[in-house]
């Protein structure tokens, strides 16, 4: 997790704070509000526990995500977006998620889009 210091614009910044394979995956499932490590890991097929664990505190240290802890037994804990960050990165990849349903429309893919039940 290392943020250049001499970039040409913020847009590197926050490439650097999001680069990876999951990092934008987990936002996007948190976009459907507060959820618990072991159902991040369900949800998101092929991610192992560390890797996760490892994401999530990156997404945490940038300021995206939050996590609740609950007292008692069994320990609970609960991963959240933050707002505004968190949430205005969600409306970020928003926009990228259309321009990918776009694209697979455009190049006669739309069953892959049904598919997945995302039309």
């Amino acid at each position: 997790m290392k943020i250049r210091e001499k970039f040409t614009c913020p847009l590197e910044l926050i490439h650097d704070m999001i680069k990876g394979k999951w990092k934008p995956i987990i936002l996007w499932r948190l976009r459907l509000g507060k959820t618990s490590l072991s159902q991040l890991e369900k949800d998101i097929m092929g991610i192992s526990q560390k890797m996760l664990l490892e994401q999530l505190k990156e997404l945490m240290e940038f300021g995206f995500v939050n996590k609740k802890v609950y007292e008692g037994y069994p320990l609970r804990v609960e991963y959240f977006l933050t707002d505004p960050q968190g949430e205005k990165m969600v409306d970020a990849l928003n926009i990228m998620q259309q321009i990918g349903i776009d694209y697979l429309i455009n190049n006669n893919k739309e069953n892959i889009l049904k598919e997945k039940g995302i039309i």
